[in-house]
């Protein structure tokens, strides 16, 4: 400090000497204020200097200068240090600010004359109560947002301000001269002293800042979907005048202790009642923020509901109306802006858009992340066969649909990824593009619960299956363009025989057909039966002169028993068997494809041979420890469950006249219809998330209605 400060200095001792006393007392009469306000009657005052005009101030582009500019002084005591020192020079970052004088022209002067009133008023240890009302009566003509944007505008400017002179003190000779006259480096000298003060002061500032956005965003939420008088936001209305009457009172505070440093001494250093009042409003502030923020939750979900509901019922129209492709429909149901390429190419690992499905047919593989390996196996595999035909033209997209309830953890994503990385077709490239509404579709209209669905679309995006899993599974790419008229024309040229209920699965057995061999398929999880019923099996195959093929099918959802089971009839040569348990899965979903195939086609076992026969066989399944079928190619088979296949092999010679002369299936079809007794008791297992099961399904032997009961299992074990 030069020798001709010093009497300066002295001057202002006694100043500030003489002023402590008055300060005081006001900051003590403050505090009274505080903690015996009225808020109530304060909101009545603050209600009537509120008489908007329709003035518009956009918001946005000055907030991000305010921002630009708390950003930048907020370093403050230790900006100012490190650039006294010359280590802060240069070292901050160009931040570019949006164009916005336009925004100026009508703005400004307004911002000046508030700038002006928190200098003036600030100034003399005025009523802070006073000087708030003050600027609301400035700003009456305004809308609430309007007032705290331009309110923090005017503290920004003088803000700024003063840290642009204390920062460039040390470097400028115009700003160490204004410093000089202000006694800044005073500050600069006592920055240690000073920082629990401006750690103080910025703190409040952010705070204030948050709630003068919540508040901007409140004035800026869609009015097509919310609008004042709308309940949500009808009450977070009521709220907003205490917010804005804290927030620039929280701004005459922190105005009032920056010019109260200017041109006072260090003796005049932060005041316990100061820094209480400093907290006090800090936590007043962030009691508003907190409330108005969920408030504001609350007002978006509102919004979000009310475009679901738009984006639902648009899907609802489009799917009612011809188009001329199907791009429209198409990316409303993946991802409807044109901001990314929403799909992955699975083949390429690359993203692109929806334009690679325009005028194509469509196959929507919907599903969650509990897809098991063996459908995307199998349908990798038709879908390989599809790239190699030209007379076949579709493209797979998975529709990935998770609960955004949970959160997205690293096992989700990694889940996710190894999923996506078995899929060689489209895939959307994050479930959270798929919007909620979309969802709700899916669920609601398409009957999507937990078990994947194949919705079909041609070209035009019409539905012509909800889900063509059904089709898929029974006849692979014959199914092709997957409608209920190429449904029903397939069905119409099948009936029961060993090619239909094997189809592919195994080369082996369609081999052994065309070779007149008999074959048998058998399962269940009884390990003492099958020991028993291969050994008899084999043993009248001998006597009867024919040559029997007998293949281990396994029991539906029972992997892990199976295997055990698949190994000891291996080890004891008892029969063929798959050992690929992707077989065994295959050949059971066939079944229950056929079945629900049958019933969304509204046949019945009186009327319908397949679904009787396939409807045993999954009964078989679930009510006996054993059951066989025996067929001899296209012929008609027999079948039975264990103990009655059992006995009636057991006693071939009692009935081997019999097949000598009719044959031994027909003989064997005879022997158990003899020995069907009327007393029995079958269980149909079926996945209870599968859509189109009727309330209603009849036993396919007795014809009497089934009792329907609850199963629930945890695994497939």
């Amino acid at each position: 400090m030069t020798s001709t400060a010093q009497p300066a200095k002295v001057l202002q001792q006694q100043l500030a000497s003489n002023l402590q006393p008055t300060k005081t007392k006001q900051l003590r009469s403050e505090r009274r204020m505080f903690s015996a306000s009225d808020d109530s009657a304060m909101m009545k005052q603050i209600q009537a200097t509120h008489a908007p005009d329709g003035r518009e101030v956009d918001a946005k582009p000055i907030l991000l200068v305010i921002e630009d500019i708390l950003r930048r002084a907020t370093p403050s005591i230790d900006g100012v240090v490190d650039t006294v020192h010359g280590l802060g020079a240069g070292l901050e970052e160009k931040v570019a600010i949006p164009e916005f004088e336009g925004v100026l022209e009508s703005s400004a002067y307004i911002i000046q004359k508030v700038s002006c009133e928190l200098s003036c008023k600030c100034s003399g240890g005025g009523d802070a109560h006073a000087t708030t009302m003050e600027i609301f009566n400035i700003l009456s003509y305004y809308s609430w947002d309007a007032k705290v944007v331009i309110s923090l505008a005017a503290f920004a400017v003088n803000y700024g301000e003063f840290w642009l002179v204390a920062k460039l003190c040390a470097t400028n000779q115009l700003a160490k001269s204004i410093a000089l006259l202000k006694q800044l480096p005073d500050i600069i000298e006592q920055a240690n002293t000073l920082k629990s003060r401006f750690d103080a002061i910025n703190i409040l500032i952010k705070a204030i800042t948050d709630v003068t956005e919540l508040i901007v965003e409140f004035k800026q939420l869609p009015s097509q979907y919310i609008s004042p008088d709308t309940p949500p936001m009808s009450t977070a209305m009521t709220h907003i005048p205490t917010a804005a009457y804290w927030t620039i009172r929280s701004m005459v505070a922190c105005a009032t202790q920056i010019i109260s440093l200017l041109g006072l001494s260090y003796e005049h250093i932060t005041s316990t009642t100061e820094a209480w009042e400093l907290s006090s409003l800090t936590h007043k502030v962030n009691n508003i923020h907190e409330h108005l923020n969920k408030q504001l939750f609350i007002c978006h979900q509102y919004i979000d509901e009310k475009r679901h509901a738009e984006t639902y019922q648009l899907l609802v129209h489009l799917f009612t109306i011809i188009h001329l492709d199907n791009m429209r429909i198409i990316k409303q149901l993946i991802y409807p802006k044109d901001d990314q390429l929403p799909l992955l190419d699975g083949a390429t690992r690359k993203r692109v858009s929806v334009e690679v499905l325009r005028r194509k047919n469509v196959l929507l593989l919907i599903s969650d992340l509990d897809l098991w390996h063996e459908e995307i196996m199998i349908l990798a595999q038709l879908h390989q066969e599809m790239r190699a035909r030209s007379d076949l033209v579709y493209e797979i997209v998975w529709l990935p649909i998770i609960d955004r309830s949970m959160p997205w953890t690293e096992e989700i994503q990694h889940k996710f990824e190894l999923l996506q990385g078995m899929m060689p077709w489209y895939m959307v490239h994050h479930p959270s593009l798929i919007e909620p509404a979309v969802i709700r579709y899916i669920k609601e209209v398409w009957g999507f619960d937990k078990r994947p669905i194949l919705v079909a679309l041609d070209p035009q995006a019409k539905v012509v299956s909800q889900n063509a899993f059904h089709m898929i599974w029974i006849w692979g790419n014959l199914a092709f363009p997957f409608t209920s008229a190429r449904e029903e024309s397939l069905w119409k040229e099948e009936t029961w025989r060993l090619e239909l209920v094997v189809d592919g699965i195994d080369p082996a057995i369609l081999d052994w057909i065309g070779h007149g061999k008999f074959v048998c398929l058998y399962g269940g999880e009884d390990i003492e039966w099958i020991r028993k019923f291969t050994a008899v099996a084999k043993s009248v195959a001998k006597d009867a002169g024919i040559t029997l093929e007998m293949v281990y099918v396994g029991k539906n959802g029972s992997k892990e028993r199976v295997r055990r089971i698949t190994d000891i009839i291996a080890a004891e040569n008892l029969s063929h068997f798959w050992s690929e348990p992707m077989y065994i899965w295959y050949f059971w979903t066939r079944l229950e494809s056929m079945l629900y195939s049958k019933l969304q086609l509204g046949k019945t076992i009186e009327n319908d041979q397949i679904m009787r026969e396939v409807l045993i066989l999954l009964s078989y399944d679930g009510s006996h420890p054993g059951w066989a079928i025996i067929g001899k190619g296209s012929d008609e088979m027999a079948r039975g469950k264990d103990d009655m296949m059992l006995k009636i092999l057991t006693e071939f010679k009692t009935w081997e006249e019999e097949a000598r002369n009719l044959g031994f299936v027909p003989a064997l079809i005879e022997m158990l219809r003899k020995l069907h007794s009327p007393q029995h008791c079958n269980r149909l297992i079926l996945p209870g998330m599968i859509s189109g099961v009727p309330e209603k399904i009849v036993c396919a032997e007795c014809g009497r209605p089934m009792e329907k009961f609850y199963m629930y299992r945890c695994c497939t074990d």
